[in-house]
This record gives C-alpha cells, sequence and structure tokens, in this order.
C-alpha cells in the first residue's frame, strides 16, 4: 500500500459582500436519473445560485481570461508566482489551520496526472455529461501548458475529482476511505461536512520517498453549485492540486485570488503553470534556489508585454 505524507489543502471560499454508487469518470452511457434532493441540499442550491448572482451583479467572476485592464509585469509574475508556489495558506495536516507563513521548497507531480470525475448520486446523467465535457477539455489544456502526462482515465487514478452534494455525504465518506485509507478523521470530516463558505477543496499528497513529490489528490466539487460555480471549481481545485497551492491578494488577473474576480484560469495562470513544470525548476528547491529561474521565466512570459 503506498504511504502518503500529510495533505495540503487549497480550498475555494464564497465571497459575498467582501464503492457503490459512483459513475468512475468519462464514458457514462447509460442514463442516471437522480433521487429528489434533501431539503437541506435544496436549500444549498438556492444559496449557491445566489452566491453566483451576487457575483455577477458585481462585474465578479469574469471569464475573460484577463485584458488591457489587468497588465502585469514580468517582476510582478515572478512575485505572484513565488508567493502561490513556495507558500502554503494553510498548514500541511493541520486541516483550517492557517500556516506560519514561512516559504517551502517546489513541489508538483513528477509522473504522469491520471486524473477521473466521480459522482455521487445525487447527480443526474445531463449534468455528468457537461461535466465531463468542460472538465476534459481542462485537462487536455493543462496537459499543453505544463508539458507534463496529464490525461482523464478510468483506471489507476491519483487524482480523484469527486462531485458530490449534501445527500452524498455517506457515499463520500466510504469513497474516501477507499482512496486515501490513511487520511485522519479532521480530513474526512473537512470533505463531508465543509463549511458553506468553502465552495470546494482539494487535497494533494506526497508519498514518503519524496515529500515535494506529488502521489495522490483527492478533490470535491459540491455537486449543488450551478454551471458557472461549479467550472470556476474545476479550474481552481484541479490547478491547485498540480502544485499552486497558495493564494495571494497581489495576483491579478488570476483564479489564486480570493476577490472572486476571475472564475476561470487566466492567462497569468496559464505562464504561472508553466513556469512550475518548466524543466529548469526542480521539485525540492528551495525558493532563494528557484528565484533567478523564476526571474527569467517570468521575463520570458510576460517581458513581451511591455
Amino acid at each position: 500500500m503506498q504511504k502518503l505524507r500529510a495533505p495540503l489543502f487549497g480550498l475555494s471560499l464564497v465571497a459575498l459582500a467582501a464503492c457503490d454508487g459512483l459513475s468512475p469518470g468519462r464514458g457514462t452511457t447509460a442514463p442516471v436519473t437522480a433521487p429528489p434532493p434533501s431539503g437541506e441540499s435544496a436549500a444549498l442550491k438556492t444559496y449557491y445560485a445566489e452566491v453566483q448572482r451576487d457575483l455577477l451583479a458585481r462585474g465578479l467572476l469574469r471569464t475573460d481570461g484577463g485584458g488591457p485592464d489587468t497588465p502585469y509585469t514580468p517582476d510582478m509574475l515572478a512575485r505572484n508566482f513565488e508567493q502561490i508556489a513556495f507558500y502554503d495558506e494553510y498548514a500541511r495536516g493541520q486541516g483550517l489551520r492557517k500556516s506560519s507563513g514561512g516559504a517551502g521548497q517546489l513541489r508538483r507531480w513528477t509522473g504522469p496526472v491520471r486524473l477521473s470525475l466521480e459522482f455521487g448520486k445525487s447527480v443526474p446523467g445531463t449534468q455528468r455529461s457537461k461535466d465531463e465535457s468542460d472538465v476534459g477539455g481542462f485537462v487536455t489544456r493543462l496537459g499543453g501548458l505544463t508539458d507534463h502526462p496529464i490525461s482523464m482515465t478510468r483506471s489507476r487514478t491519483n487524482f480523484h475529482v469527486l462531485v458530490m452534494g449534501k445527500d452524498d455525504s455517506a457515499q463520500l465518506e466510504s469513497r474516501l476511505r477507499q482512496i486515501i485509507p490513511g487520511a485522519n478523521n479532521s480530513t474526512i470530516r473537512l470533505f463531508t461536512n465543509p463549511p458553506r463558505d468553502i465552495h470546494c477543496l482539494v487535497a494533494a499528497f506526497s508519498d514518503t520517498d519524496n515529500d515535494n513529490s506529488y502521489r495522490q489528490a483527492v478533490a470535491l466539487v459540491r455537486a449543488e453549485h450551478p454551471d458557472l460555480l461549479r467550472k470556476s471549481c474545476f479550474h481552481e481545485e484541479i490547478a491547485q492540486g498540480l502544485g499552486l497551492a497558495n493564494d495571494s491578494p497581489d495576483a491579478r488577473p488570476s483564479i489564486f485570488n480570493d476577490d472572486d474576480e476571475f472564475a476561470l484560469l487566466t492567462t497569468h495562470d496559464e505562464a504561472l503553470l508553466s513556469m512550475l513544470y518548466d524543466p529548469r525548476l526542480a521539485v525540492g528547491m528551495t525558493l532563494d534556489e528557484a528565484r533567478p529561474v523564476i526571474h527569467l521565466m517570468a521575463r520570458e512570459k510576460a517581458g513581451r508585454l511591455y
């Protein structure tokens, strides 16, 4: 059995004013009829629909990837990469406890990423098909950006994206204990009973051979989300699960920012992912070791803008 170290979490938060019964991923052909939602699940669906309407009404959840109103210089890109790739928002293995704030070492996947979507019984077939299409296209895009083997799969999965709602809690717990049998109860509880203001989350695990090399990841996307919020969750949690574990209030245009200005991966974020998997950076590098290469790459990515 593969041994995994304590997880690193990435979360997407709501920002208003300030096994059995699971589909194993792509290729679902049989129609799936979901049971009627419980009152609690229906209330969550109404709540998240209102959240999305509020954000859109305030000009947030942009899908344009950034434009003339969101310029960034090479120095800004380098700074943002350092903050997002080398720092953690949450302490390792401590749930929602904030990190101490110190810079860590470079972490990313060293082997192929084999991602699958799994659905709870509450997710109807039409929604499953749309999610599979959205995530399949995004995974292809990520592979091209990183030049790293990232694919959708139905076997040997090591990046599990679980689309489940409140009514799937028992299924979710059972599946989590299958995927990450060594997970502690606080990790399980965070997935099965997250606070309402958490849109979605991801936990990435490294193995005992190399603490900075990811070997497995599990993401949760709430089944109650409307289309744009759920697509935003797919983008952010999958990208964070690849190694961009932090958020920064200075990152713009970016989804790695808690202000919800952008819903989907931006041109700036594409540059971050490309830099993360550039062979000139090595897993385990300290920030001081990586900084000269980071600034060189940032000039290559953003220098053409200035």
